[in-house]
């Protein structure tokens, strides 16, 4: 009798689970679509309080829908909802009190959030099985969660190494947005623009991010290549 509860609250994670999973059936193509959606309009949303919980919120939703679709696994969707809760918590006090400790713990929370979630899509797209359709729209994805992983990180350099980035060669504090646009140039080897590393700790997680981007192209073209094996000579 005492197991009733437990085993009625894992088979109600597990349903929720088996929800979002539905929802994104073709998952890793609906995930690709929002995220690129996310990238190109975060830009263009004002920097206000109801703008950043509101970014927060679809992008924690969008991540936990991630994990819960390709873990498939009670473990993986309840680690998500852990690890996204208090990251809207967090960021809610921030915005509401102003604290600067709430918001790096947010920000914590969505380093952590979205490390769980590469980690599940690389599980599942370099697995040894047939490459399809949803498996390369599911490396696309990877590769724009690398992006928004590392734009958290620079905000936590930033948070703990004020002054770590130059705006048009001054010193500046840039808001999460501009992280997000300078994430994307250095994870695409764009360049820097006018946003650049000027801290050595902000110049190292650069070099991190450079590394793991040509890292991860190079293994998915090993993927796909081995794919299609050579043929085999008929006459032997």
């Amino acid at each position: 009798m005492p197991h009733e509860p437990q085993c009625g609250a894992a088979m109600l994670i597990r349903g929720v689970g088996r929800i979002l999973g539905g929802i994104f059936y073709q998952r890793c193509f609906y995930l690709f679509l929002m995220l690129m959606s996310f990238v190109a309009v975060v830009s263009f949303i004002d920097p206000t309080p109801l703008g950043r919980i509101a970014i927060a919120g679809a992008n924690a939703f969008l991540v936990v829908a991630t994990v819960a679709s390709v873990g498939r696994t009670t473990l993986s969707f309840l680690l998500a909802l852990v690890l996204a809760a208090p990251a809207l918590v967090y960021q809610w006090i921030a915005l509401r009190s102003g604290d600067p400790h709430a918001l790096v713990m947010s920000r914590w929370f969505a380093v952590a959030l979205y490390a769980a979630a590469i980690g599940y899509l690389m599980r599942y797209v370099f697995q040894r099985e047939v490459m399809t359709a949803d498996k390369l729209f599911g490396a696309a994805s990877m590769y724009l969660l690398i992006g928004v992983f590392w734009a958290f990180l620079y905000a936590l350099i930033d948070n703990y190494h004020p002054g770590s980035f130059t705006l048009g060669g001054q010193p500046t504090n840039p808001g999460f947005f501009d992280f997000v646009y300078f994430s994307f140039t250095v994870l695409t080897s764009t360049g820097f623009g006018d946003l650049a590393p000027l801290g050595r700790q902000a110049r190292g997680i650069c070099t991190v991010e450079q590394i793991t981007g040509s890292l991860f192209v190079a293994i998915l073209i090993a993927r796909l290549a081995g794919v299609y094996p050579p043929g085999v000579d008929k006459a032997e």
